[in-house]
């Protein structure tokens, strides 16, 4: 046998199979155990999942996150540009920022409703009903659009280039199994998969990571390190791709990613993401259906520490195994090939894991794109579910919420399968990607900052802020569209006259739009009627309350929490 085949052979397919089924076993138990327990269908329990254990909801967390597009794109960007997209990675202290701050004052509300929440439940209140809806459908349009959509299509690249299957045959497969999975699974199914591929995944992504290494570096991982970090200075004109800020000009990193602004850019975006968005929130959210605030806040609060950790991997897992592999084709280490930059971490697992290892490794790999796109479903079930259909139909049995929930399921796998053409032909992916998130998460990120933060914040100001910045985000969106992102030379008075719109950097833009949106919400709230009692009291923390909160977090929280914002702050340091 060829231990150190570069393809898959009987013995990594054999382990593949095996595992797979394995995995599915594990999950069907505890999904039958839950429902045992629970003697008969929980809506709450399907879409939420209930009292996970801190470390589980940390995985989840994590697993959420981490999808096709950090096995090609993440790995595809390190050997393109290196670690200058490392800003949207090395988040781990935002997710921080939800435990600590956002999760108490979703406790209140819950307390407050007697129910779980999703985020339109929050705006709903806070705001007005026309508020929590728009958020419904944006949040919608935009799952369908963009995560599950990027998802599955990255989903198909990964297999092809790692199994030899045919794209369509990927993506649409992914998406049939993770569709099945979802609505059978439901969040426990989700929570399940998360404890079970996490730890393969970390493990083998690390096995890339430092076997890659030594290969660079002839058996020697410093001297593969040190090969690849001279490497990537002498990439992009000398400029380098070894820097997370690009300052000067001339650098062709800077027309796209402009000095210190990417930071600033990155943050609006992770705010939105990790702190109000119903993919990452729902995850804690479901954590809170006892009484008692202490406990829930608590576990809820050390599963985002957790993820804060998880969340500082994925540049070792992804992105530093593209540099590796950038290294190696420039120097033709063993026979190593890269045409395309997508396909860098999938060629790492062929050409640098032994025989064996390569299947197992893969079933992590599997496990975490059905994750993640079971995470997007399981959401959009969620909101449909919660914010449409129970108000119109109270009453029902929770079986028939349940059904309602997996229905939603199979409409949003259907429209994703719909967009996907329509979303292959608009050019480059991550651009694409990335543009459309810097439209959606100036609104978000003003909206519930303000809701929480100010008392003066008026329900239309809300309303205004939410529908304006989505609105400006769009007609931006189809500039993009028809302009090339603001490349194509345009003509004419119309287009002149507009420049500064479409031709602005994406990120300076984002910025501003926040900052438009922001005093659009002030200019609002001193023309319309202030909040009521109910929707201040809503946001005032009682005594009680307080001394719950200060009861939940201990001096290992306190030093859990210091070591993430210490390890995000060394990367910067080294990569400045």
């Amino acid at each position: 046998m060829n231990w150190s085949s570069h393809e898959f052979i009987w013995l990594d397919w054999t382990i593949l199979a095996v595992g797979l089924l394995g995995v599915v076993a594990a999950v069907w138990y505890a999904i039958w155990k839950d429902k045992k327990a629970q003697q008969g269908e929980d809506s709450s329990a399907y879409l939420f999942g209930k009292g996970e254990p801190w470390y589980v909801i940390g995985m989840a967390i994590f697993a959420a996150n981490i999808g096709s597009e950090h096995l090609v794109g993440l790995a595809g960007t390190g050997a393109k540009d290196g670690v200058g997209m490392a800003h949207w990675e090395m988040q781990g202290w935002m997710i921080l920022i939800l435990g600590w701050l956002f999760v108490p004052f979703y406790q209140l509300l819950i307390n407050k409703m007697g129910k779980i929440i999703t985020m339109p439940d929050f705006l709903k209140f806070r705001y007005t009903q026309r508020t929590g809806s728009w958020l419904s459908i944006i949040t919608l349009v935009a799952y369908v659009l963009t995560k599950v959509s990027v998802t599955a299509f990255t989903g198909g690249i990964f297999f092809e280039y790692l199994l030899g299957l045919n794209f369509w045959v990927g993506a649409i497969g992914l998406i049939a199994v993770t569709a099945v999975f979802t609505v059978f699974g439901g969040m426990k199914g989700v929570m399940t998969l998360s404890s079970i591929q996490t730890p393969i995944l970390i493990i083998g992504s690390f096995l890339v990571l430092f076997l890659g290494l030594a290969t660079l570096g002839g058996g020697s991982i410093v001297e593969g390190w040190t090969t690849m970090m001279d490497t990537a200075r002498a990439m992009h004109d000398g400029y380098g791709i070894n820097h997370m800020f690009h300052t000067d000009p001339g650098d062709p990193m800077y027309a796209e990613y402009p000095g210190y602004v990417v930071f600033l850019g990155a943050c609006i975006i992770g705010f939105w993401y990790w702190c109000t968005d119903q993919h990452i929130v729902q995850r804690v959210l479901g954590q809170v259906p006892g009484e008692d605030n202490k406990d829930v806040m608590a576990r809820a609060r050390r599963g985002t520490i957790a993820a804060g950790f998880f969340k500082i991997l994925p540049c070792f897992m992804f992105l530093i195994p593209g540099m590796i592999a950038a290294a190696l084709a420039q120097r033709g280490i063993n026979g190593f090939v890269m045409e395309d930059t997508d396909a860098a971490f999938a060629l790492m697992v062929k050409n640098i894991l032994p025989a064996g290892i390569k299947g197992i490794v893969t079933i992590g790999f599997v496990c975490a794109l059905v994750a993640s796109l079971a995470a997007f479903f399981n959401s959009c079930a969620t909101l449909f579910t919660e914010d449409f259909y129970k108000p119109m139909k109270q009453g029902k049995s929770e079986a028939h919420y349940v059904f309602v929930g997996r229905t939603a399921t199979v409409v949003v796998v259907l429209l994703g399968l719909l967009w996907m053409p329509v979303m292959m032909s608009l050019g480059s992916l991550y651009s694409y990607l990335q543009g459309i998130q810097s439209l959606l998460a100036p609104a978000m990120v003003a909206v519930f900052t303000l809701g929480i933060f100010s008392k003066k914040i008026t329900p239309k100001a809300g309303e205004w802020g939410l529908i304006g910045g989505f609105v400006v985000g769009m007609i931006r969106l189809v500039t993009n569209v028809i302009t090339d992102t603001g490349k194509a030379a345009m003509d004419g008075a119309f287009w002149d006259a507009t420049s500064w719109f479409w031709q602005t950097n994406w990120l300076v833009f984002e910025c501003w739009l926040l900052v438009f949106i922001i005093l659009l919400m002030v200019a609002v709230s001193f023309f319309t009627p202030a909040p009521s009692k109910a929707q201040i009291d809503a946001i005032t923390f009682t005594s009680d309350f307080k001394k719950s909160i200060r009861e939940s977090w201990g001096v290992w929280d306190i030093v859990g929490t210091l070591v993430v914002i210490g390890l995000c702050s060394c990367f910067y340091a080294y990569f400045w």
